[in-house]
C-alpha cells in the first residue's frame, strides 16, 4: 500500500496544470477587474472594464489574445507546487488518520466532517505559502499584460528580487495562505461529501465527478473572493521609494497590512468592492474543479 502514497502528489500536479491551462484566460479577466478601481491608487483608479466579457474583449482588442495568457507559465509552475503539494498532502493526510481512526466514526463508518476541514485547511495553506512567489509573478504579469512580454518569467523574477528582495516575493503570503485555506475547507470536504452523497445514483463515473465538483466550486467562491481581492491588490502593489508628499506620486505602500487594505477597500469603494471579479472566480473555478476532478479520477483508474 505504501508504494502508492506518491500518487496523490503526481496525479493532483499534472490534474492542476491540465485544469489551469484550460480556465487561464478567465482567471486573468478576474485579476484585472480585481485591481481596478482603487481610488487610492492612481494606476489602477479608473475602472477600465464593465465585467468579464468587457475585459475579454478589450484585452484582446488593445493587447492581442496572447495577454490573456500573460502570466501561464508562472501560473504552471504554480500549480506543479502548489498543486501537487495540496492534493498529495491532503490524502495522505486523510490516509494516516484513517489508519489510526481518527477520521472514521467506527459505529456507522462515515468520514468525520472535522476531520476532512482539518486535512484540507492544513495542506492548503501549507502549500499556498510554498508557492506564493509563483503567485506574484503571475498577478503582476497578469495585471501588465503586454507589458512584462519583454520580460518573460525570469525576467519579472529578476525585477521583483532587484527592487523588493527576497520580500517581495512573499508579499500577500498572509491571505493567499487564508485563502487557500478557506479554498481547500469549502471544496475538498464538500466535493467528497456530494461524490459520496451521489454515489447510489450514479456511480463512481465522470456524472458524480461532475456535479460535484460544480458544487464545490460555488462555495468556495463565496468564500474566498473577499480574501482573494486582498490577496491580489497586495501581491500588485510595488515598493517604490517615493515621498507620499509629492503631489501624484504614489507613497511607499499603498497598503501595510491585509486587514489595512480591506478597511481601505470597504471605506473607499464600498463592501461590495470585496467580491469584484466574483463571476470570472466563479465561473473559472467550475470549469477549473471540473476539469481538475474528472481528470485526478481517471488518473486515480491507472
Amino acid at each position: 500500500m505504501a508504494e502508492k502514497d506518491w500518487r496523490p502528489f503526481v496525479y493532483g500536479g499534472l490534474a492542476s496544470i491540465t485544469a489551469e491551462f484550460g480556465t487561464f484566460p478567465i482567471d486573468t479577466a478576474k485579476t484585472r477587474l480585481q485591481v481596478q478601481g482603487q481610488t487610492i491608487d492612481k494606476k489602477f483608479a479608473d475602472l477600465k472594464y464593465r465585467g468579464m466579457i468587457d475585459c475579454f474583449v478589450k484585452i484582446s482588442r488593445e493587447e492581442g489574445v496572447k495577454a490573456l495568457y500573460s502570466g501561464i507559465w508562472p501560473a504552471v509552475l504554480r500549480q506543479a507546487t502548489y498543486g501537487t503539494i495540496k492534493f498529495g498532502t491532503y490524502y495522505n493526510l486523510k490516509k494516516v488518520l484513517t489508519e489510526h481512526g481518527f477520521l472514521v466514526d467506527a459505529e456507522t463508518g462515515r468520514e468525520y466532517v472535522w476531520g476532512n476541514v482539518a486535512c484540507a485547511v492544513i495542506a492548503g495553506a501549507v502549500s499556498s505559502a510554498i508557492a506564493n512567489p509563483t503567485d506574484v509573478l503571475k498577478v503582476r504579469m497578469q495585471v501588465h499584460g503586454k507589458g512584462t512580454a519583454h520580460l518573460g518569467l525570469v525576467g519579472c523574477f529578476q525585477e521583483i528580487y532587484a527592487f523588493e528582495g527576497v520580500r517581495g516575493l512573499w508579499r500577500g503570503v498572509g491571505p493567499t495562505a487564508q485563502r487557500a485555506a478557506v479554498i481547500a475547507a469549502v471544496e475538498l470536504p464538500v466535493y467528497d461529501f456530494c461524490k459520496h452523497q451521489l454515489m447510489n445514483a450514479f456511480g463512481d463515473q465522470v456524472a458524480n465527478h461532475f456535479i460535484s465538483s460544480f458544487i464545490a466550486s460555488l462555495g468556495s467562491a463565496i468564500a474566498s473572493t473577499p480574501i482573494d481581492v486582498i490577496r491580489t491588490r497586495l501581491m500588485n502593489q510595488k515598493r517604490v521609494a517615493a515621498v507620499s508628499t509629492v503631489p501624484g506620486v504614489t507613497p511607499r505602500k499603498i497598503y501595510t497590512s491585509s486587514l489595512d487594505c480591506a478597511v481601505q477597500t470597504v471605506r473607499n469603494e464600498g463592501f461590495f468592492a470585496l467580491y469584484k471579479g466574483f463571476i470570472p472566480a466563479w465561473l473559472r473555478m467550475g470549469p477549473w474543479n471540473i476539469i481538475f476532478f474528472i481528470t485526478y479520477e481517471q488518473m486515480k483508474k491507472f
